[in-house]
């Protein structure tokens, strides 16, 4: 919405404050400025504000606006004056503005930075958290206007709107002045005001997932009158899983005395439903999705799950006709699930919904699926279907353009139905946050991810995402930084799932083996050590060892304090008579889940080959359905019960594929945690352990998901003591200093591109950080380097620096440790025959540093996924390898100390082969202070620092190269707003 003439012509309506926004009960509602357009809108919304709201709002009875009110409230200069709107709908259900003023509170202009604010929300919209999200915006609007304090006076019955000022997180001041509160807020973002805005987040966008994977009734667009075709089958598949609301078949085509489908009513819009509708399913072609949102979204319908194709996947028109249905959708108070989605699935007892083209729903359980592909989705489900893998939801998000998986990892932090949470991933439409959420999820449960479309360039169609440079291996760095399990396939995922699911995380490493086979105990001793791992001797039992063997044994490794988890190997053991048994591996299912569960709470898992009945069996047990953890009360060789020909079985197995169950008749040592809905508060963290253990087909798989386990439980140790900042830094660190100095660096109007320092610039704006670079002094000739190494003193380096031999000394570019004149001319004249001419190479001379190990530090700041601090060993091997370690900014100790010691190479910082280790806590330091730099300078886009010389005691900096940048968007700190792709 432009502006007319009529406001100021020097301040252009601001579009980058449009934002949409999720409300606190998971609706969605657009913020914009008001314009002189929006007279009528304001006066038809003032008339709908109640007359309390109205006193509370003006200290006095103000039954309508007048036009000079209405001319007041909707002429704004956008810098001195401002005002923004709250709309559904396109309607108002809220406004905000506030008016500069000086110290005695009169109305003033720059550079005055206080401001008068206030606010009114229509009574109907009140309690929706609207008024909170307002002042995330217009908090954010001032600042960028130079405004550091707002003002407001409330009556000291407005209640709601002191609650809001003071859970705000801001600094703030109260004061009781002629009948009213008076408030003054300090704008400036606090930990704690960034806090309330992220949990306020979670809680809204957790609750517009719920909204739609809970619906209390939904209709089929779309559904056909004969059977086939994608509504109908989504229909069935609503009706087939059970599905506890009201369902509806709708289609514009059907006869007025249709009646119904498949036993559901059926209508030819939502209008003629004449109840309320919580999810539309849409499946009707793209050019008709337009009129059936807009039927939902005037009929109250809380959000859509579009399966239609024909959007971004199918070029530039596709991707505007993509906006534009999330533009229309978002409107209305609408969120979606799709384009060219292939459905949800919700197995809560209390929903049973399957709202997808699913051919083979999953069984109930506790592992969340997400997934971008329908493809990679129809092929999850089928396989966590054979392996009886049960699901708590699912959700195929075709091109997520509103819907992703952010907002699922939010549903997912809390819902009490998962305990995993699965993520197949083509693309990341905001990288920040989704490591942020991660971590905070993966801290209370495992979060498992598959990254296709891994390549720079091949983002699939139809996702658009933010340009990133880092590479692959630094996407992956990251993750694991936050506690993500980042897999390869999607049968590493499942494998992972299925363990992670159903077994508790292990207290370490050390793994005992054992089976009846002595070569399948080795691979599987080999595969622990290729992953990490510690395992023990494999344990043989022999091709003669029976099922109660089996149970002993895993009984006794298992209360074993030496080992952390079981790997248990079978091949068809021999019988009594020579044969070998391939039939019935219920009698070894029983005997392991007999035995698991009456040991201690520890990971196990089974490969089995070539044993009839036995994954059958297996997976017949091991459904990750939801069930109380049990305790069996029989001893270790007590049997479970009798089938009556003298084979002991578990009793009450599941018929349902994929990890065995314990005895229906064990009773739970602990009640079942009580269910919560989302927002309720911080979530237990999860711990699994009901009895069913994963069943592999190669010890490979299954040791791969066992190493995972290990890092994750490690992680989660780690992360329950978060690491910090040393105050130390504070005392040594000039931020105003170094601020000054990028200010006048960059000069008043900065070129957009950006600048890279010279080597003194360098050296002072990293001094400030105290950060020591040792000086170089050009050598244009031999007599110049001469009188450089006079003035610093012998020994000394002479190297060039020319970008293409820059920290090449492969190359010959550099000379060490020369002695006196002669030495230092002699090695001059070498560098220039072999290498060119002096104004070519542009040789240097610096003082000999002590000798070390020679490492690289550097910061850059990626658009997409921020600030990322980078370690390894300087050289050409490390560059070939990929030897290098990333973290993200703000890096705390316990980030740094982990930074140096991820690298392959990391022994040669340690003393390796008898070397005297080096100061390692020197190198930690070093990295705090460049976190430091680029998280309170986001100017500084790139530090590179080569080489570092650690040597054993101290570092040494000889060579630092820094660019100064405008400072890019950080739509991590901004105000909440949904992405536009």
């Amino acid at each position: 919405m432009q502006p007319t003439p009529e406001q100021s012509p020097h301040h252009a309506y601001p579009d980058h404050w449009e934002a949409d926004v999720v409300l606190r009960d998971g609706g969605t509602a657009r913020i914009r400025p008001i314009t002189t357009d929006d007279a009528e809108r304001l006066v038809s919304f003032y008339e709908q504000v109640s007359e309390e709201s109205k006193y509370y709002r003006f200290f006095a009875p103000y039954p309508r606006l007048s036009a000079k009110d209405v001319h007041r409230f909707t002429h704004h200069d956008y810098v001195d004056r401002v005002g923004l709107a709250v709309t559904v709908g396109g309607e108002f259900i809220a406004t905000v503005r506030y008016d500069r003023i000086d110290a005695t509170g009169r109305p003033a202009s720059t550079p005055a930075d206080e401001a008068e604010v206030a606010f009114l929300v229509q009574d109907a919209h009140q309690g929706r958290g609207v008024a909170s999200a307002l002042l995330e915006h217009i908090a954010a609007v001032a600042r960028e206007r130079g405004i550091r304090r707002f003002a407001a006076e409330v009556l000291p019955a407005n209640n709601k709107m002191i609650k809001v000022f003071r859970d705000a997180g801001y600094t703030q001041q109260r004061s009781f002045e002629d009948g009213a509160v008076h408030l003054t807020l300090d704008l400036e973002p606090t930990a704690e005001s960034l806090a309330v805005q992220r949990a306020r987040e979670q809680r809204a966008e957790a609750r517009s997932v719920q909204r739609l994977i809970t619906p209390g009734s939904v209709a089929v667009i779309g559904t056909g009158r004969t059977p086939g075709g994608v509504g109908r089958t989504v229909l069935r598949n609503l009706l087939g899983a059970g599905f506890t609301g009201r369902a509806y078949a709708v289609n514009s085509s059907f006869d007025a005395d249709q009646g119904t489908i498949d036993g559901v009513p059926a209508h030819r819009s939502i209008g003629e439903i004449g109840e309320p509708v919580d999810l539309a399913v849409v499946a009707v072609p793209a050019d008709r999705v337009p009129e059936a949102v807009a039927d939902c979204g005037e009929h109250g319908v809380q959000g859509l799950v579009v399966l239609s194709a024909g959007y971004a996947e199918w070029g530039a028109e596709g991707r505007e006709r993509q906006r534009e249905l999330v533009r229309q959708a978002r409107s209305y108070g609408m969120r979606i699930i799709g384009p060219n989605a292939f459905g949800i699935i919700n197995n809560a007892d209390g929903v049973r919904l399957n709202a997808s083209l699913a051919p083979e729903p999953p069984a109930p359980g506790r592992i969340g699926l997400f997934t971008q592909s329908g493809a990679i989705g129809i092929a999850l489900l089928s396989g966590l279907y054979r392996r009886g893998a049960g699901l708590s939801t699912f959700i195929s998000a075709g091109n997520r353009a509103d819907i992703s998986g952010n907002d699922f990892l939010q549903y997912w932090y809390e819902d009490p139905n998962t305990d995993v949470a699965l993520l197949y991933l083509e693309s990341l439409g905001n990288p920040r946050k989704f490591t942020r959420l991660a971590r905070r999820t993966a801290a209370v449960k495992p979060v498992v991810v598959v990254k296709g479309a891994r390549h720079s360039g091949s983002t699939p169609p139809g996702h658009a995402v933010p340009i990133s440079r880092i590479p692959d291996a630094t996407v992956s760095a990251l993750m694991r930084q936050a506690g993500v399990i980042r897999v390869d396939t999607v049968t590493e995922m499942v494998d992972a799932g299925l363990l992670l699911a159903d077994q508790p995380l292990p207290a370490g490493p050390r793994v005992a083996i054992l089976g009846n086979s002595e070569s399948l105990g080795l691979l599987t001793y080999d595969a622990c050590l290729a992953e990490g791992l510690r395992p023990r001797p494999p344990r043989d039992l022999t091709t003669a060892a029976t099922p109660q063997d089996f149970r002993d044994a895993l009984a006794e490794a298992l209360a074993d304090r030496s080992c952390d988890a079981v790997i248990v190997t079978a091949i068809p053991w021999v019988g009594e008579n020579g044969q070998a048994e391939k039939g019935d591996g219920e009698v070894l299912a029983a005997a392991l889940r007999t035995a698991a569960a009456t040991g201690p709470a520890k990971p196990v898992a089974v490969v089995h080959v070539e044993i009839g009945g036995l994954a059958e069996a297996l997976a017949a047990a091991s459904s990750t359905v939801a069930a109380p953890r049990v305790a069996a009360t029989a001893a270790p060789g007590a049997s479970a019960a009798a089938d009556g020909k003298g084979t002991s079985r578990a009793t009450g197995a599941s018929a349902t594929p994929g990890i065995t169950r314990t005895p229906a008749t064990s009773a739970p040592p602990n009640p079942p945690a009580q269910p919560h809905a989302p927002g309720s508060g911080v979530p237990t963290p999860s711990a699994p352990s009901t009895g069913r253990i994963p069943a592999y087909p190669a010890a490979e798989r299954a040791v791969r998901a066992l190493a995972e386990a290990v890092k994750y439980a490690q992680w989660r140790r780690q992360a329950a003591v978060p690491g910090k900042v040393p105050e130390f830094l504070d005392d040594t660190i000039d931020e105003a200093g170094a601020a000054d100095r990028i200010d006048a660096l960059l000069g008043p109007d900065p070129d957009p591109r950006g600048r890279q320092l010279s080597h003194d610039e360098a050296r002072e704006l990293l001094g400030c950080y105290g950060i020591s670079v040792r000086p170089t002094l050009p050598a244009p000739d031999p007599d110049a380097a001469v009188a450089a190494a006079a003035r610093l003193g012998y020994p000394v380096a002479l190297k060039t620096t020319a970008p293409h031999l820059r920290h090449r000394a492969d190359l010959g570019g550099v000379r060490l440790d020369v002695a006196n004149e002669t030495a230092l001319r002699r090695a001059y004249g070498e560098l220039t025959d072999l290498l060119g001419k002096p104004a070519e190479l542009q040789p240097v001379v610096q003082s000999m540093a002590p000798r070390g190990v020679d490492t690289v530090v550097r910061a850059t700041i990626d658009p997409a996924a921020g600030a990322v601090l980078s370690f390894g060993l300087a050289g050409a091997p490390s560059e070939l390898l990929g030897d290098t370690a990333h973290r993200l900014v703000p890096a705390t100790d316990r980030d740094a100390a982990e930074l140096i010691r991820s690298i392959r190479a990391a022994p040669v910082l340690f003393g390796w082969r008898g070397a005297a280790p080096v100061d390692t806590a020197a190198l930690e330091e070093l990295l705090l202070r460049v976190s430091r730099l680029v998280d309170d300078h986001p100017e500084v886009v790139s530090v590179a620092l080569e080489p570092v010389v650690v040597a054993t005691q101290g570092l040494t900096v000889l060579g630092a190269a820094l660019r100064l940048s405008p400072p890019p968007a950080r739509t991590d700190l901004g105000p909440r707003r949904l992405p536009n792709y």
